[in-house]
């Protein structure tokens, strides 16, 4: 916004704020129907609803941003570019993989394909892009959608900077080179762009470009540092997302330590009570394993290492077991659960370490708020650099913003910005704004029952003169109009963006409601992903039934108020008032309507961009490519699991140990990790499985590489087998003050004493009551790993960061 514009808008802004204060004001002082309270006070709770929406936006634009150019790119920086995909077409996909691949600055393309399809790792070989799916350890775990596809890939590739692009979104060749320059800032951890469609008309029926959202309210929200992370058509910063993932580890595996102390007690507790002089050894058990689990909560409250304090409570329960004497069936039962629980805490998931967050289906807006409260900044890059499709009928768009609205308002509901530590107060403010706008369906039903309700009985829910009541309103309406043109200057989208916010006002309630009881519950939500293509109703009209009632109830309450206006029940300035008020009512739910009709794209108004040539993008729409499994069985033979990462100096094998160093970034701990893989696939003879770390020469650390190391670490642990990390470095030694490796692993001094330690984790030897694991499959680790190799494109190694930021942000939050 120009430095005149901004200075108009801000005018018209307190002026906004101004009549709006005293419109409310009077209105709840001096014109509530008392004798119609259960009708005037929703009302007016409605338009105090609607001031408050105001005032946030107002606040929003105060600090409206349009951005210089970015410095340009810096040579050298490693980019991986992950394409996500779950059941789109394989021509879709290989378009955006190729356009993907044609952007000029060096990068890594990946295909992440949550649909495990071998056609889609064959194309992906054929035309020189990565190809990442899940491995075995993610079979019987909650998978979390796109953010699990996002976060398994991010442990199997090394790059500074992730770009993430939907299957059928396709980049502009100088994407990357158009907003990496802001990176230069190492306090920014993502920079969104806007989101344009090619098979968008002008009229836009769906409002699918949200131009008032890519528009004025994220310039308004980047001046706030607070612009959204929309989970595409963005670049990110590994070691933020790495950070953030390492410090909500440190809460949860706290949390999650603390929890499985309290219900152990409990349990032996009971078990106590159930045998006090009835089996005095099962009571004497008892007392010692209460008493174990009473130093370990001490040892939590002094800070002792996570993983000491629940290996020491392991042994004392299976040391109890090994008494001459019996024990109950039921204390055997209640403490083998109790062993397990407390030595697999970590291992419910398939990843220790979580980047995205996966706790909300809109996993974009809550990782961005998290990042923020980290300290992170963010950047809104105003400028359109990726299309894509959009939907193409209702239903589709329906499921869409239900999605949004619904994770929205479930974190509204459970990590509500104005009570998370480390937000300034427009950050706070900001997230607020987008999250109380779906509150706003319940305002709509006010605002569309007031009219009805007066024309058909007279009751009016105010009481006022109307010469009076428009000396109030009008103004305040008239500049919060004038405030959206002026603020939105250029921008097509404002009227739509009106209509929507009451035409869905349906599904902004149901997402509300269930946002609330998934809160309250605690119950996971489902991820719908959004149709690539469209969907087979030819009627989109029983998608609206809910707006088609109210419209129909407006048309008759209008015929019936008139009805008694001409007979004199009703007084005729009133029923003109409530008139405009359907007219207005109306022409915002004219929205549904339109979009119910829509058919989709006319050919004329689809400008699909131009797309690289390619062989292969021919061979497929000439059905070369066949996904039967014969003719594949033939074409995959050559895709073997391989490493993703050549060899370097960082990481040095021997026979038994692995020494890092001098850095620990992703790079390195990648590498360690494929080389840890192929070990425990050597080793097949039925010994101990003991992976030796040396990191005594670690002199520089990242987050991306604590995170990957311990990710490596409960994989290792998932093969029953145990990985020791050993080593005085003093870089170590402060990435686990931040983020509390110790809870994981212990960090012994040195290999001796790594090598005479107990066993850990799930390579503990099992109880003596408990049936011996049936024998894992071997490489394991690896089957995670992509099947195709990306082809080399000149971008190089991730330099460790400086631990100071990360950590300090830590701590503030």
């Amino acid at each position: 916004m120009k430095p005149a514009q901004l200075i108009i808008a801000r005018t018209i802004g307190i002026f906004v704020v101004a009549t709006g204060a005293v419109y409310i004001s009077w209105r709840w002082a001096f014109t509530l129907n008392m004798n119609a309270l259960w009708l005037a006070i929703p009302l007016a709770l409605a338009e105090t609803y609607s001031l408050g929406e105001a005032v946030l936006y107002a606040f929003t634009m105060w600090h409206a941003r349009s951005r210089p150019s970015p410095p340009s790119a810096r040579k050298g920086l490693s980019v991986d570019i992950f394409i996500t995909t779950y059941n789109e077409p394989l021509e879709l996909v290989l378009k955006t993989a190729l356009s993907a691949k044609y952007v000029t600055y060096p990068h890594k393309t990946w295909i992440l394909d949550d649909g495990q399809r071998p056609e889609f790792a064959l194309a992906a070989q054929r035309i020189g892009v990565g190809y990442i799916t899940r491995g075995t350890e993610w079979e019987g775990k909650p998978r979390f959608a796109k953010a699990g596809n996002i976060n398994n890939a991010l442990f199997q590739t090394d790059g500074e900077f992730i770009a993430i692009l939907d299957a059928d979104q396709i980049p502009s060749p100088g994407f990357l080179d158009h907003v990496l320059g802001y990176f230069e800032d190492e306090t920014v951890a993502f920079v969104q762009t806007p989101q344009e469609f090619w098979n968008v008309g002008k009229a836009d029926p769906l409002g699918s470009r949200a131009e008032l959202f890519y528009g004025p309210i994220q310039r308004g929200k980047d001046g706030w540092d607070a612009a959204f992370f929309c989970g595409s058509n963005a670049v990110l910063r590994r070691e933020a997302l790495m950070a953030l993932g390492l410090s909500a580890y440190t809460r949860s595996s706290l949390a999650a330590v603390r929890r499985a102390l309290r219900r152990a007690k409990t349990q032996v507790q009971e078990l106590r009570a159930r045998w006090h002089r009835v089996n005095p050894a099962a009571e004497h058990v008892a007392v010692d394993i209460l008493a174990s689990i009473s130093r370990c909560e001490s040892g939590l409250r002094r800070g002792k290492p996570l993983a000491d304090i629940l290996d020491q409570l392991a042994d004392d329960i299976l040391e109890s077991q090994r008494i001459e004497v019996t024990l109950p069936d039921d204390m055997l039962a209640t403490l083998a659960q109790i062993e397990s629980e407390i030595t697999h805490i970590a291992g419910e998931q398939a990843l220790v370490i979580n980047p995205m967050r996966t706790n909300s289906i809109t996993e974009d807006m809550v990782t961005a708020l998290h990042l923020h409260a980290m300290g992170w900044s963010s950047i809104y890059h105003h400028e359109v650099l990726v299309q894509s499709l959009a939907p193409e009928d209702l239903k589709t768009m329906l499921s869409q913003r239900n999605r949004w609205a619904l994770g929205t308002m479930q974190v509204f509901f459970t990590q509500n910005p104005l009570l998370m530590p480390g937000l300034s107060l427009g950050q706070r403010l900001m997230y607020l704004s987008t999250m109380t706008s779906y509150l706003n369906g319940f305002a709509a039903v006010t605002f569309l029952a007031a009219p009805i309700v007066f024309l058909t009985t007279g009751i009016f829910p105010l009481d006022a003169d109307p010469v009076v009541f428009f000396a109030h309103f009008l103004p305040f309406f008239l500049l919060c109009q004038a405030f959206f043109q002026v603020t939105g200057h250029g921008c097509r989208g404002i009227w739509k963006g009106q209509q929507m916010s009451i035409a869905l006002f349906p599904t902004w309630i149901i997402a509300t409601t269930k946002g609330l009881v998934a809160a309250v519950t605690g119950r996971h939500m489902a991820f719908s992903v959004t149709s690539k293509t469209k969907s087979e109703s030819n009627s989109g009209f029983k998608w609206i039934v809910p707006q088609l009632i109210a419209m129909g109830l407006l048309i008759a309450a209008s015929g019936i108020g008139m009805a008694r206006a001409a007979f004199g029940a009703a007084g005729l300035s009133s029923t003109l008032v409530s008139l405009g008020w359907v007219a207005i009512d109306m022409a915002l739910l004219w929205a549904a309507i339109s979009a119910a009709r829509y058919q989709g794209p006319k050919d004329s108004e689809i400008t699909a961009p131009s797309l690289p040539q390619h062989e292969l993008l021919a061979a497929l729409l000439t059905g070369s490519i066949s996904s039967e499994p014969n003719t594949l069985g033939e074409q995959l033979a050559d895709l073997r699991v391989s490493p993703s990462v050549p060899m370097k100096d960082d990481v040095a094998i021997g026979p038994n140990v692995h020494a890092i160093g001098p850095v620990l970034d992703a790079h390195a701990a990648l590498e360690l990790r494929n080389m840890v893989a192929a070990e425990l696939d050597r080793r097949l003879d039925g010994r101990e499985k003991i992976i030796l770390v040396d990191v005594s020469e670690v002199t520089s650390v990242s987050p991306a590489g604590i995170a990957c190391l311990m990710q490596t670490l409960h994989l290792v642990r998932a093969e029953s087998a145990d990985m020791r990390i050993f080593g005085v470095s003093q870089a170590l030694e402060t990435a686990n003050l931040a983020y509390r490796i110790d809870g994981l692993t212990h960090v012994y001094k040195g290999l001796a004493e790594a090598q005479a330690a107990h066993p850990s984790g799930s390579s503990r030897k099992p109880a003596l009551h408990q049936a011996q694991p049936s024998q894992p499959q071997t490489g394991r680790l690896q089957l995670g790993q992509p099947a195709a190799p990306a082809t080399p494109d000149k971008s190089g190694g991730a330099d460790a960061i400086d631990m100071t930021l990360a950590r300090e942000a830590l701590n503030a939050s």
